[in-house]
């Protein structure tokens, strides 16, 4: 189960690099507990300042000091061999020891270290981000050290260390969020000070410390070999993206909560998300099985994209097929006409599985076409308006992990939003602008989309590209033609289709037979509301054959359509005369069609 371990990258970059520069900026991971391999072979996790002061002293530095400016000046000492190092020539902390732990402080200390002629001897500036208020806007403090930082870094020389070939500076490691916290000038072109990014664990790193973190989830000591495997395998596929200080949090939780090791995925999911339980297992199977009759009665002359979602209702119920980290539960792409039922299936499918249509989260993409439209989904960053507000979306799917999240017409969103659609579907994750991280690995994702039922043709005019005449399989190929082409070369993000994968399910056009079982639905629908309210009325056979034959002579813009068509020949002129009439709940009205006004009239006795 143990997997080989190496030393992080930034580790070994830092190792190559310490007898070539006199400085280095560590920036990015650098919050996070670090993989360690301690000299028994045992892989543990420590803190990160920790683990970079033994890499020094493993290089033979006689003394490492930590500066913060909470702390001050602290010596720090080897937690792995050497046991400890040399004393000799070692330098005087008793100056610093006095002086507040400032800018003057680090800006006083800072030459006695690199121009010390002894043991080699490192300083890790700490919390670095938190010496300047803007690294463009520097006050004349701040100016003067990191002035005394360049020159500093140009004057030091490399000295060497006794038993070893190679010589070593008195380094100056600053620890920083963002290499951008320090000041372009000190940092960019300056060929002594070397930038080493920090990544977040990988799966090697996550593997190797599966065995160690989950020795105390309730069974996992007295599990069998294969058990163990298995436990370990899950929680690393399901903490992909996480930090080592949460797989800590997580391996915490499940001892605390009883988390028996063979669910350690309810661990995971209760970390992430704070769902006790996994809410796609308490769904009511019984109704999903009997969905297909409640789905069709809604969205009419869509077989095939009936069965398709309700597949991956299925499939996300199940857990066929497995789900990689935090990718979310589903994902699906409703392309086709308007008004053929894409937006009533997202609803449908809603409603069943939440008993409530309107417990979907939704988006109206174009609403977001300007280029800094996704700071609405995720919030503004740090400094700008509306930043303590958060994002749309990441506020949404916090509050409501288990969810629906429809974004619909897709295709009316700037290039840039995509970006963000392409890490949800890929990660699962997103980042709001105020730092915290939103999973959506619960949410079932559905876009919906008018694209390829339009095209441009040589000339630069739009023309349909699909007809009602067309039979659905050549429409269906020629829709999906049209995607690909669209997220391939117009927007040049064909990752985004790859994600997405087989679940483009492109609608059929609202045809003959579908429009008047969609027509006498509404038109029951609409009797039925009035009935509710007290009003009696009914519908003369006439009236009811007027009506049909003006709302189905054009079906091109689908079930929409049809219900325009009835608000202005039906609900429009009935509201008028109830009201002008002063018609009382309960007393009869009866509609017929006139022909000299070629409209509905009350049919009087």
């Amino acid at each position: 189960m143990a997997a080989a371990y190496s030393d992080p990258r930034w580790l070994q970059d830092l190792r190559r690099f310490l007898p070539l520069k006199s400085q280095f900026v560590l920036t990015g991971n650098v919050r996070d507990l670090q993989a360690t391999q301690l000299p028994q072979g045992i892989v543990t996790s420590m803190r990160f300042d920790q683990t970079l002061a033994n890499a020094l002293f493993g290089h033979g530095y006689g003394q490492v000091v930590l500066f913060d400016q909470l702390r001050g000046f602290q010596t720090m000492a080897p937690t792995v061999p050497p046991a400890s190092p040399g004393t000799e020539g070692l330098l005087d902390l008793s100056v610093a020891a006095g002086t507040p732990a400032g800018l003057g402080a680090l800006l006083g200390f800072m030459p006695q270290l690199v121009r010390h002629e002894r043991t080699p001897a490192a300083l890790i500036v700490d919390f670095a981000s938190r010496l300047t208020v803007s690294s463009e806007n520097l006050t004349p403090a701040e100016h003067q050290l990191f002035t005394q930082a360049l020159i500093l870094s140009h004057e030091a020389r490399a000295r060497p260390v006794e038993g070893q070939t190679k010589s070593f500076f008195n380094t100056v490691v600053w620890i920083v969020e963002r290499e951008g916290d320090l000041p372009d000038w000190l940092v960019v072109g300056n060929p002594r000070i070397r930038v080493i990014p920090v990544a977040k664990p990988d799966q090697v790193v996550r593997r190797v410390l599966a065995p160690a973190l989950l020795q105390i989830v309730p069974g996992f000591r007295d599990a069998k070999q294969e058990e163990r495997e298995t436990a370990a395998n899950e929680f690393v596929e399901s903490t992909e993206g996480l930090l080592v200080h949460d797989l800590n949090a997580i391996a915490t939780l499940g001892k605390v909560e009883g988390v028996q090791f063979a669910n350690i995925g309810d661990a995971v999911r209760r970390y992430k998300v704070g769902v006790t339980e996994d809410p796609w297992q308490r769904l009511d199977r019984n109704k999903i099985k009997g969905g297909d009759d409640l789905v069709r009665r809604r969205v009419k002359g869509q077989p095939l994209a009936v069965t398709h979602m309700l597949d991956l209702v299925k499939r996300a119920v199940t857990g066929v097929g497995g789900k990689r980290g935090n990718r979310p539960r589903g994902v699906a792409f409703l392309a086709g006409p308007t008004g053929v039922g894409k937006t009533e299936l997202a609803k449908t499918i809603t409603s069943l599985l939440f008993g409530d249509e309107s417990a979907y989260i939704r988006f109206d993409m174009s609403e977001f076409s300007a280029e800094h439209a996704d700071q609405r989904l995720i919030g503004a960053p740090p400094g700008y308006v509306g930043y303590d507000m958060g994002g749309e979306l990441t506020n949404a799917v916090r509050e409501k992990p288990f969810s629906v999240v429809l974004f619909d017409e897709i295709e009316k969103a700037h290039p840039r939003i995509l970006d963000k659609f392409l890490q949800i579907l890929d990660d699962g994750v997103l980042t709001s602008g105020r730092g915290d991280r939103v999973y959506f690995s619960e949410t079932l994702i559905i876009f919906t989309s008018n694209l390829g039922i339009y095209k441009t043709d040589e000339s630069g005019h739009r023309v349909p590209n699909v007809r009602p005449e067309d039979t659905y399989d050549v429409m269906r190929d020629k829709v999906l033609s049209e995607i690909q082409d669209h997220f391939k070369l117009v927007l040049n993000r064909p990752e985004i289709l790859n994600r997405i994968g087989e679940n483009i399910i492109v609608f059929d056009f609202v045809r003959q037979d579908v429009a008047e079982q969609i027509f006498a639905h509404m038109l029951d629908s609409i009797l039925a509301d009035l009935k509710s309210k007290g009003y009696l009325v009914s519908l003369e056979d006439i009236a009811t054959t007027y009506l049909k034959a003006e709302c189905l002579r054009d079906l091109s813009n689908g079930g929409r359509g049809i219900r325009n068509q009835l608000e202005a020949l039906l609900v429009n002129p009935l509201a008028r005369q109830l009201f002008d009439e002063d018609v009382q709940p309960g007393e009869p009205f009866a509609l017929s069609y006139s022909a000299d006004s070629q409209r509905l009239e009350r049919l009087r006795c």
